[in-house]
């Protein structure tokens, strides 16, 4: 569909041989397009500061960064008048911000749904206080107890703080939705997008829309732009007030010894030399996504995760977690988490990855309520591995495997990765491994890949 860096790369295996690297884990990271690290490399003879500088690097630079605001606005449907968008690090970063801007008591609710990473959901809990959405048997967001959530505080419901879309079981909430009856309620909405982003329309609506979304927060590294940036978009208001979480350069019109003039929205919560390089990049790759078309994007990869339920589903060991159901493709993400057989989950990502060279992620996911809820883990099993944790044995957590799409996956891939959970599922496999019990990883004994014979950092003139 697109050209994508890195994905022909041959990786050593176990065999002592090398396989094309197949790439499961985007729901983490996704690789950089092609066209984005050509704007990169474009951009690099003009770079310099923003902002201030009367040079006419600095003045293109400024030009350039302000250009992708614009451009990452308009991508989620975002307005001048009514939004600012705020660039930072990572949504994990926005989350934050917006945490210390929000001006609540600890008497005030805010209401998290399980189906959160840490991101969207810890930020929240020494601000206000925090009710938790239930999920059904199938992990997915229970909107009648949403509803009864906010009956039972009515009032008090300042923020519904919810996924986009799960980036354990690819469920996806009904945002508009929650949006809708929170407003109702006298309540905003936060809307996590980090995993929604890259695979579906996202569009925050104009504020008179009684289903608007209040805020979103995205990462540029799941967007095909890997270079350290990410974006709070939110109501201009909420920021046109108050002070900054962070304070320095950037963020003030004038600074006395007694007092300080803030800045105006964004320039106020944007301290010290941006992430110019990482904005273009990001508006760059939103650039290209919305020319190939998100609904096609949507197609695709429900396609292939039509296509791996299916398979996956026949392998006999292999339990998948979530909705399992091929039919729910076009309702869901691309992203699917299932266990083989008894083996521990680090294991099998072991196995695929030495073996098979097919890279995917293990453990809990930054979702640990989740992932536990999903696996009807007891508070006795949940008590034994606090306390394994707290002596540094991290051997015994619970977990799934993951695999996740992107719009450069195929079917191909799929096979051959059915093809080795078959393998394993049977005891087909070659390695002898060991666990790190400091870390629950499991790596192959006495085989130490030669990562200075691909990139060596410090051979590099």
């Amino acid at each position: 569909m697109l050209s994508v860096i890195g994905v022909d790369e041959q990786v050593p295996d176990l065999s002592g041989k090398t396989v094309r690297y197949i790439n499961f884990d985007n729901a983490a990271s996704t690789p950089p397009l092609q066209a984005t690290m050509q704007t990169v490399n474009d951009f690099m003879p003009w770079y310099s500061s923003v902002h201030r500088g009367s040079g006419f690097k600095s003045q293109l630079s400024t030009h350039s960064y302000e250009q992708a605001r614009d451009i990452v606005a308009s991508f989620f449907g975002a307005n001048k008048t009514d939004h600012v968008v705020i660039f930072g690090k990572n949504t994990t970063e926005a989350i934050n911000k917006l945490s210390y801007r929000l001006d609540y008591s600890p008497d005030d609710v805010v209401l998290v749904s399980m189906l959160e990473h840490h991101s969207n959901d810890l930020p929240w809990r020494p601000r206000a206080q925090v009710e938790h959405i239930t999920t059904d048997v199938l992990g997915q967001l229970d909107e009648d107890h949403f509803d009864k959530l906010l009956q039972l505080h009515k009032g008090r419901v300042k923020l519904v703080a919810v996924t986009g879309g799960s980036n354990v079981t690819g469920h996806i909430p009904n945002i508009h939705s929650l949006a809708k009856k929170a407003h109702a309620h006298g309540a905003q909405i936060l809307v996590d997008c980090a995993q929604l982003a890259p695979h579906r329309v996202v569009d925050m609506k104009p504020l008179s829309d009684p289903s608007h979304l209040d805020y979103i927060a995205v990462s540029a590294h799941k967007l095909y732009a890997p270079f350290g940036t990410g974006a709070l978009i939110g109501r201009r208001d909420t920021f046109e007030s108050g002070e900054p979480d962070q304070r320095g350069g950037g963020t003030i019109k004038l600074v006395t010894t007694d007092e300080v003039e803030w800045a105006s929205p964004p320039d106020c919560d944007e301290a010290g030399s941006p992430n110019v390089v990482g904005a273009i990049a990001l508006a760059k790759s939103l650039r290209v996504l919305g020319g190939v078309g998100m609904k096609k994007i949507a197609k695709h990869e429900a396609e292939l995760t039509a296509y791996a339920l299916t398979h996956l589903n026949k392998i006999n060991g292999v339990r998948v977690y979530g909705d399992t159901s091929p039919r729910s493709s076009s309702s869901r993400l691309g992203v699917i988490p299932f266990n083989v057989k008894d083996l521990p989950h680090a294991l099998t990502a072991a196995i695929l990855g030495a073996e098979w060279g097919i890279a995917v992620r293990s453990g809990c996911f930054c979702a640990h309520p989740y992932v536990t809820s999903l696996l009807d883990v007891s508070q006795a099993e949940l008590a034994k591995f606090r306390s394994d944790v707290r002596n540094n044995n991290f051997s015994t957590m619970p977990g799934f495997v993951r695999v996740s799409f992107g719009l450069y996956n195929t079917t191909k891939e799929i096979n051959r990765l059915t093809t080795a959970l078959s393998a394993i599922a049977t005891g087909e496999y070659r390695g002898r491994y060991k666990k790190d019990i400091k870390t629950g990883d499991y790596v192959v004994a006495s085989w130490p890949p030669s990562f200075t014979s691909y990139f060596d950092l410090s051979q590099r003139s």
